[in-house]
């Protein structure tokens, strides 16, 4: 199979998956990585694909929310740093909120060792890494989002006032000094606005590249957010600006 074909056949399985590791490149063009990786570098170049962590996706030719299929791959290492960050102040006994999302979705991943902590969430995929665990677990009842794997509009079977959470872990697409912090859906923005409401401390996931965007709905100002955890490739500028206003914006080290 000549390059051009191999590199025509990759973006017919990146329209139909919208995300391939290279395991599954290598092996479904039968060729070597060396091969692949040269493949991939000439698409990059053509700006048809993006490399993410462990793989490529189609690149982005709108503005918009990607898939959650495809935020649970890019940037992992830095969204693990965030989720490792964040889980160090969760203690024993704590009544958490962990939003739907995929840095939210990490901090999961580090619970698992708490005492006595409930979990509260509206993302199916922090409810079933929860599930075997002896963490209590409250799920939001109400609508499915399918394609954000999350559960919104709380208010249908759930009267969440009657909770005492003492931390909220808040997902966004976009921050601004001037806006806060945005997204692109407005179900989602409404639940996040209901717990940032209810929660006695708000915390915000977000890695380095949600910084200096305004998305579709706006959530909350930073007047409302305690604590912004990012990763280390933030802008300088964002870091000597947050020096300037209450919200405390916190760097998270590498996790190794």
């Amino acid at each position: 199979m000549f390059p051009l074909e191999r590199q025509n056949k990759m973006l017919e399985l990146l329209k139909l998956k919208k995300v391939l590791k290279m395991t599954e490149l290598k092996e479904e063009l039968n060729i070597s990585m060396d091969t692949l990786r040269r493949d991939i570098q000439s698409l990059v170049k053509q700006e048809k694909v993006e490399k993410i962590y462990g793989g490529i996706k189609l690149k982005e030719s709108h503005f918009g929310e990607s898939s959650m299929e495809e935020r649970m791959v890019s940037n992992l290492q830095e969204k693990q740093s965030i989720a490792y960050t964040c889980s160090k102040f969760i203690q024993d006994g704590d009544c958490v909120f962990l939003d739907s999302g995929s840095t939210t979705y990490q901090i999961a991943k580090f619970l698992q060792n708490k005492k006595k902590l409930t979990v509260i969430t509206n993302s199916f995929p922090v409810a079933l890494e929860l599930l075997n665990s002896d963490i209590e677990l409250i799920i939001i009842g109400g609508k499915v989002r399918k394609e954000e794997r999350s559960i919104v509009s709380y208010e249908y079977l759930f009267n969440f006032s009657q909770l005492n959470i003492q931390k909220a872990f808040i997902c966004a697409s976009g921050i601004t000094l001037e806006k806060g912090i945005s997204d692109y859906n407005v179900e989602e923005a409404i639940t996040r606005k209901k717990m940032i409401e209810l929660s006695s401390e708000i915390y915000v996931a977000a890695d380095s590249t949600k910084f200096g965007k305004d998305v579709t709905v706006g959530i909350a100002p930073l007047s409302e957010i305690d604590h912004i955890v990012t990763d280390q490739n933030v802008d300088k500028t964002f870091t000597r600006a947050f020096e300037q206003i209450n919200t405390n914006l916190i760097i998270s080290p590498i996790c190794n």
